[in-house]
């Protein structure tokens, strides 16, 4: 046997290069235009200034970086979480030692979360649903922990929404969990209260667990977003029975450098990803675990980083001429000719990197693909560099 053939991982060989590894052939042999200063738009990086609270929190706490952090987050964080939870959802009870785990941002938590409920041993290979286009840690979860990735489409006929009517009945049938994504990135849209009610009542009839993916939850233009377990408990499922949301620090308080984010719901679904991280989860270090129960208890930091999206996404706009607003997230899906050509034109033409649509989607049986006539773009610095990106993007030119 070869070497290749011994790392040879036919999952993971599955898997498509990720996004900005794509982005990054597409640009290999480009050149932004050398008399504009670069405005990078590609990744939703939040460059908001730090949380005042965020460095003396970080000083209080230095002497735990001598100690080895428990994988569940410490107590204090915890409680933080579940006392959030229950703030902004209005819920009645969240249990921070039974419903509540933490976790080095979402994305980690995301696609690990695949691999602790989904039986690659089963009889007939289990469904992954999610939606297209998608956050593509889903994606990479779901081939890497065995299933079948099955596709909802998003399109703006149906304004974005997840197209529960186009999963027939022997796809529900065998499907192990579905991701959801609300806000979603890169489409803005958000679920309703009836959509996720489906979802829960499609759940329980066919036994699958649902992951709700939140980390936009306070990035919104008009409503406030519903949560999962807010649905849940409104349905009278105090216990959030299959159900299992996650969130982050990483946009609701632009702070994507500390890997910190959360799991909650369902105590049976938090105790087997307990038991599955106990042995693959890195744990955050004390110090950053300190910090972020202070992010989670202020909410000043909170509405003033709304306020800077809310006035970049009306900049943006109102300079672009055309199109409105997302429902949430700080993105903007931009429909365009050709996402690839529109994006190596914007970066040689204007200095602005944008991702292609179809790198955020999958293709469809058919061989189409939901992201081709996109682009997304992210509006991370603040108005005056949103409107300039508009501008920019509108002078773009396809030959």
């Amino acid at each position: 046997m070869s070497h290749e053939q011994q790392l040879a991982q036919p999952r993971l060989d599955m898997l498509g290069a990720y996004p900005f590894e794509r982005l990054k052939a597409l640009f290999a042999d480009a050149t932004p235009n050398p008399e504009l200063t670069p405005i990078d738009a590609g990744a939703g990086e939040p460059r908001l200034p730090l949380p005042d609270f965020v460095a003396g929190a970080l000083s209080e706490s230095l002497d735990g970086f001598s100690k080895y952090p428990a994988t569940r987050g410490n107590a204090e964080l915890r409680q933080a979480i579940a006392a959030w939870l229950m703030r902004r959802f209005s819920l009645a009870h969240v249990d921070s030692d039974s419903q509540v785990l933490t976790a080095n941002g979402t994305r980690e938590a995301l696609f690990a979360i695949a691999h602790a409920l989904v039986n690659p041993d089963a009889a007939i290979k289990p469904y992954v649903l999610m939606p297209n286009p998608m956050y593509q840690i889903y994606l990479g979860a779901a081939l890497t922990a065995g299933a079948e990735a099955c596709f909802m489409p998003c399109t703006a006929a149906t304004d974005f929404e997840p197209d529960l009517a186009a999963v027939t009945d022997d796809v529900w049938a065998n499907t192990a969990l579905v991701y959801v994504c609300s806000p979603s990135n890169p489409t803005g849209w958000i679920a309703d209260r009836a959509w996720l009610t489906r979802l829960i009542e499609l759940a329980d009839k066919h036994n699958f667990y649902i992951i709700s993916d939140e980390c936009y939850s306070e990035i919104y233009w008009q409503q406030r977003p519903v949560g999962l377990l807010e649905v849940a408990e409104q349905l009278g499922r105090t216990d959030f029975a299959r159900c299992l949301v996650m969130n982050s620090l990483s946009k609701r308080s632009a702070l994507p450098g500390m890997r910190s984010g959360l799991i909650a719901g369902d105590a049976g679904l938090i105790s087997r990803f307990t038991k599955l991280r106990s042995y693959t989860g890195p744990a955050t270090p004390l110090p950053l675990q300190h910090v972020a129960a202070r992010a989670w208890a202020d909410e000043t930091h909170v509405a003033e980083h709304l306020s800077v999206y809310r006035s970049s996404l009306k900049a943006f706009f109102d300079a672009y001429g055309e199109g409105a607003p997302p429902a949430g997230s700080f993105f903007v899906w931009l429909p365009v000719a050709d996402g690839e050509a529109f994006a190596r034109a914007a970066y040689e033409q204007q200095a602005v990197t944008v991702l292609p649509g179809a790198y955020l989607s999958a293709n469809a049986s058919d061989g189409s693909n939901p992201g081709t006539g996109f682009v997304r773009a992210a509006l991370v610095d603040g108005p005056d560099k949103a409107a300039e990106l508009a501008r920019r993007l509108r002078a773009v030119q396809l030959n």
